[in-house]
């Protein structure tokens, strides 16, 4: 579990410097910044399970948001073939899975947490 941390917070690093370019950069930076934030402190075993939770109800409402995109009928091909600016609803399916990989780090990180601190106190 730590190697796995340490390595998404490698890519939430790299995700949150590549965003510079982004039509919407700040959102992203912040998003990919906090889970660097979070798996540091999940390194450090210094993470609460309700900081973690945080990106998850974030993450949940902005993909709920952009869930029109998955009804444009995008072909996969567009999606996964080239890294450049198709057309914004290539890069809205595109954000759901950044998303989704977010929510679902942050939702294992909150869970291992919760666990360890119930555990704790039930012994």
């Amino acid at each position: 579990m730590k190697i796995l941390n340490l390595v998404f917070l490698g890519a939430f690093l790299l995700s949150a410097l590549v965003q510079l370019n982004d039509p919407d950069p700040l959102r992203w930076i912040g998003i990919y910044s906090a889970m660097v934030v979070i798996c540091g402190l999940q390194h450090f075993g210094r993470l609460r399970w309700y900081i973690a939770a945080v990106p998850v109800l974030i993450c949940a409402g902005w993909i709920v948001s952009l869930l029109p995109a998955l009804n444009q009928g995008v072909p996969w091909s567009e999606v996964l073939g080239s890294l450049t600016m198709q057309n914004d609803t290539v890069e809205e399916v595109r954000e759901i899975g950044g998303l989704l990989l977010v929510l679902l780090w942050a939702a294992a990180l909150s869970n291992v947490t919760y666990s360890k601190a119930h555990n704790s106190h039930s012994t």
